[in-house]
């Protein structure tokens, strides 16, 4: 059904977050289900405390972004203890309000049919526009998918708060017009058996209809900026370095793999998790002789140059320049860089997390599974698949093509239509 027919009051999709900007994984996705919805006719607008969107289909509010002072000021208090100082509910809905005139106006301004809040209302990052979100649904009854990255209670670090009856009100809200689309089966269940909350799992998708091109030129200078020679074996942690990512897990493989040269190439910083990680991951890689190479300073949303006229290379670059990708880590919500390592065809070494093993692996990915550690057979394993092309071509091909029949755009396409479908017919109720 396209929009515009006689019986499709849907339009204009507003997408709320804290930032839609770069490449965390929210983000990504979100640019995901907006090319979905827009090769179907639809006109997505987008507002949140950092954009790289359209500015003529945005709108900014700097306060909306998680590592806003103010918001920080109140996550200090908020997590790590019990009770809450009086300022801090005074302050939180001071901004609360603030942030629904901001709703309203987004509303208003783009003649938004249907909100699709990006995680603002399953992790407590911004604690006053979740709440904010809950009210301006529940005031307006405007139709929403509400898109659920992580929870708090997937974290360890919201599991004390003093904010209890916040997150009961808000992360996620119970609202009649609210559909809520969770990543992973486990955090399905899980959504359901804590809230009461019924729900649609809709997995992290990839272009797999559009083949990447082959490495060109351009690509291949990264390469040799970072010192690899055409012998020289790429590894790739395309991950932020936080710990869940068990990084220490890629430096021993490395180490293992008695590489001439042994380097371990990351491509995104620490993020929100802070940097002491990052000090402990250097000192492990230092004790093992790994060097590490850190490029997130060159990774941009676009090929271009820096101040200093240096190239900058895509994501699509890097993973196109590797030769082996590890993602090891503990836990992840679903796998982007999983489903991306697969795309651009590089044999993977992934351990078994949780997700990984409920929702991934019974499709019947050819992989290098880890179990927590790099154990010598894994890394024979790694071996025989770097000096057999044979093998490595069998096993990014049949990669791909389960990949392009459960995790396509054309999956995501199906599901979101559906849901879409039925905030029409909340709508064509009401008339």
């Amino acid at each position: 059904m396209q929009p515009g027919c006689t019986n499709d009051p849907i339009r204009n999709v507003g997408f709320v977050s804290t930032r839609i900007a770069g490449t965390d994984g929210v983000s990504l996705e979100l640019d995901k289900w907006a090319r979905v919805l827009e090769r179907n006719g639809y006109t997505c607008h987008y507002l949140a405390g950092e954009l790289d969107r359209p500015a003529d289909r945005s709108m900014e509010v700097k306060r909306f972004h998680f590592l806003h002072p103010d918001i920080l000021e109140l996550q200090a208090v908020l997590f790590g203890r019990k009770t809450r100082p009086r300022w801090a509910t005074e302050r939180i809905h001071e901004l609360k309000n603030e942030f629904k005139d901001a709703l309203y106006a987004f509303r208003d301004r783009f003649a938004i049919d249907l909100l699709i809040p990006e995680n603002i209302l399953a992790i407590p990052l911004n604690i006053p526009l979740g709440l904010a979100t809950a009210e301006f649904i529940a005031e307006t009854g405007i139709p929403t998918i509400a898109h659920h990255h992580d929870f708090s209670w997937e974290r360890d670090r919201f599991l004390v708060s003093a904010c209890r009856d916040l997150l009961d009100a808000a992360f996620p809200p119970d609202l009649p017009t609210v559909q809520h689309v969770v990543i992973n089966s486990l955090a399905a269940e899980q959504l359901s058996h804590r809230r009461g909350v019924s729900n649609t799992v809709v997995p992290n998708v990839y272009d797999f209809a559009t083949p990447p091109p082959p490495p060109d030129e351009y690509c291949r200078s990264l390469r040799a900026r970072l010192g690899f020679d055409d012998g020289d074996v790429m590894v790739l942690q395309p991950t932020r370095v936080v710990p869940r990512k068990w990084i220490e897990r890629s430096i021993e493989i490395v180490r293992y793999l008695d590489l001439p040269k042994p380097r371990l190439v990351i491509s995104h910083s620490a993020g929100d998790e802070g940097g002491e990680y990052t000090e402990r991951v250097r000192e492990y890689a230092q004790n093992l002789g790994v060097e590490l190479v850190f490029i997130d300073h060159l990774v941009a949303p676009e090929r271009g140059t820096n101040d200093r006229g240096e190239r900058l290379y895509t994501i699509a670059d890097v993973y196109r320049a590797a030769d082996l990708v590890t993602y090891p880590s503990g836990y992840e919500g679903f796998g982007n860089a999983f489903l991306e390592a697969v795309y651009f065809r590089k044999p993977i070494v992934v351990n078994r997390y949780s997700i990984y093993v409920a929702d991934i692996e019974p499709r019947g990915f050819d992989v290098v599974a880890i179990e927590g550690f790099a154990a010598r057979r894994a890394v024979d394993e790694i071996r025989q698949v770097l000096a057999d092309p044979e093998r490595r071509e069998r096993m990014v091909r049949t990669n791909y093509e389960i990949a392009r029949r459960y995790f396509s755009y054309e999956v995501l396409e199906q599901k979101l239509l559906h849901l879409i479908r039925c905030c029409n017919g909340q709508l064509l109720g009401r008339g």
